[in-house]
């Protein structure tokens, strides 16, 4: 083995595979067995956190960076004067192997770049993962990237080997893939996803009469949109992640703010200011409809076709519906419990559980731990002490904003570059 062009093909690699964010490893149970190495049961991500809050590490590289198509954003395009390598399939497996026994990584994150066709490229990248599981009895977590296109058997394949498998829709709309990447067809990012959710519920049921049948894509599957490439709204980039949820049952979607990497005029141009706080708001509607309840259709909709930057999308709707508060939280039911600002749902799960013993008042409600800088001018408890006063929705939002300017000016762009991790948010 050339140790000097191995080290060379990581530092490619490894730097073009920095661009996908698609990566978390929650939810897979993949545990060790025939004593073999790794195990993935709560392993994870490189520089990212786990569902129980310890950060984890992985190989996170590109098999190539080569590629038949010229996506006007993306740093492998073809047109793109660049150095250009590509690992052996064996090359991968050594160097998972390797890095997971001295303890620089607890899994593989397994991309590429497009050479030949979408079945010869994803036909390498299952034949690593195929070799890790049977020749070195890797038991670790293993991240495939589905490529556009593959066929089903490939498809079903890749699934029985990886945890979690993703396609990158890249472009939230139609119009923008067209706009930067004509040579890609929607329905290709499509097909492999509609595949692996049929796999996934077909090897459920399967399982529950035959007990030794594998466990499928264990953690699921993901995607990831580009933020700020293609000129959509908010509700545009939101509505089609709410789609992708329903239609796929997917895990998680990423929102990956724009890297200006070309001078193109289809796109923002270099120097242009990374979008890294229209990211953060995204994430955070994300989470409203996946744990608070929502609809996509209450926070974004015509008159209101983007996020606020200065406030959390929950704030900003309490704001325009002030006629469902204060919120009484010894009678509310869960729902609206998760619709205060400022309360995330351990702190729900906290007060119903509290206020089976007694009323609770301000100091209880402190005592359990709740923050009640902001919740406090949206609910009311077993007190006469409240915020009475009768505010409109701008003098609420100019008091909270004064609190937290004060509190966190200093922290806020620091909280940002944490924001891409897998810990649930309270807001």
């Amino acid at each position: 083995m050339n140790f000097e062009r191995i080290k060379e093909k990581i530092n490619i690699l490894a730097d073009a595979a920095k661009y996908d964010v698609s990566c978390s490893s929650s939810g897979s149970k993949r545990t060790n067995k025939n004593k073999g190495i790794g195990d993935s049961s709560g392993m994870g991500i490189c520089h990212t956190y786990t569902e129980d809050g310890r950060c984890v590490s992985l190989l996170k590289i590109l098999l190539t960076n080569h590629c038949i198509f010229d996506c006007a954003y993306c740093v492998t395009r073809k047109s793109n004067d660049i150095k250009r390598a590509a690992f052996k399939i064996q090359e991968v497996v050594d160097l998972t192997i390797n890095f997971y026994r001295r303890n620089y990584i607890e899994g593989l994150f397994l991309s590429s770049g497009i050479f030949k066709n979408a079945d010869y490229t994803m036909e390498r990248l299952v034949a690593v993962a195929k070799k890790l599981r049977e020749e070195e009895n890797f038991n670790g977590y293993i991240h495939l990237k589905s490529i556009p296109g593959a066929s089903d058997e490939l498809m079903r394949e890749a699934g029985l080997y990886a945890d979690r498998l993703s396609v990158n829709i890249e472009i939230p709309s139609v119009k923008g893939l067209k706009l930067l990447a004509p040579d890609k067809n929607r329905e290709d990012f499509i097909k492999p996803m509609e595949k692996v959710k049929n796999e996934i519920i077909q090897y459920k049921s399967e399982k529950k009469l035959i007990k030794s049948t594998p466990i499928y894509a264990p953690a699921g599957q993901s995607t990831q949109m580009i933020v700020g490439a293609s000129g959509e709204t908010d509700a545009e980039i939101m509505y089609t992640s709410a789609q992708f949820y329903k239609n796929f049952n997917l895990k998680r979607v990423y929102y990956s703010g724009y890297i200006p990497i070309s001078y193109d005029d289809r796109l923002p141009s270099i120097g242009t200011e990374v979008p890294v706080l229209r990211e953060n708001r995204l994430y955070q509607t994300d989470w409203l409809l996946r744990f608070y309840g929502f609809d996509v259709r209450e926070i974004l909709n015509k008159e209101h076709p983007n996020l606020d930057t200065d406030i959390d999308p929950k704030l900003s709707w309490a704001l325009r519906n002030l006629q469902y508060f204060p919120v009484d939280v010894n009678k509310a039911d869960k729902r609206m419990l998760a619709r205060i600002p400022g309360l995330g749902m351990k702190s729900v799960y906290k007060i119903m559980n509290a206020r089976k013993f007694r009323k609770l008042n301000w100091e209880h409600l402190s005592a359990i731990g709740l923050a009640l800088n902001r919740a406090k001018y949206f609910m009311v408890c077993d007190s006469r002490n409240f915020e009475t006063k009768d505010r409109t929705a701008a003098q609420i939002k100019g008091l909270i904003l004064q609190e937290s300017k004060s509190k966190f000016s200093k922290t806020y762009s620091n909280q940002l570059n944490l924001f891409d991790s897998n810990l649930p948010l309270t807001i």
